[in-house]
């Protein structure tokens, strides 16, 4: 038998299949002081960004009635026989009566007690001034009266006195 000589043919071998690169990078490697420096970095700038805030604005928060003497807003005066804004022809509407706290149905946040009964009773609010160091009183306001859907009459108080 005739030695017969084979060529080699090349065949390509099966190879197993390349992964593509992932897209997407983890944020967060897994060097865990890297990670505490940056998050306690990120909670600095917050704090003094805040503090920073807070002394630039240069004053602190008053959530409680103004004091004695303290202006409530520009122009107008704070005392405990009158306040508002002192120019009362600025005010086209006026009522008297004793003054107490609560609205109707979240509409002021007080109203005048005055003759009459219930249907004489007018619902204040005040961007001005503070109502609630005169509850108990009689007092007079002048104000404008500002559309309700629930009160009777519904006045944005700009200058109260007490009369009694």
């Amino acid at each position: 038998m005739p030695d017969i000589q084979q060529n080699p043919v090349n065949v390509p071998q099966p190879q197993a299949p390349q992964m593509p690169k992932p897209i997407v990078k983890p944020v967060f490697k897994k060097d865990l002081k890297k990670n505490l420096l940056l998050i306690g970095g990120i909670v600095l700038l917050v704090l003094a960004g805040t503090l920073t805030g807070w002394f630039l604005s240069g004053k602190k928060s008053n959530l409680g009635s103004p004091q004695e003497g303290s202006i409530v807003a520009p122009g107008a005066k704070s005392g405990t026989e009158e306040a508002g804004l002192a120019d009362e022809a600025t005010f086209r509407d006026s009522a008297e009566g004793l003054l107490e706290e609560g609205g109707v149905n979240g509409e002021g946040t007080h109203h005048l007690v005055r003759e009459g009964g219930i249907s004489q009773t007018v619902y204040l609010t005040s961007t001005v001034i503070d109502l609630e160091s005169f509850t108990g009183k009689k007092v007079k306001v002048w104000g404008e009266t500002i559309t309700a859907k629930k009160a009777g009459w519904l006045m944005d108080v700009g200058k109260i006195r007490v009369i009694e």
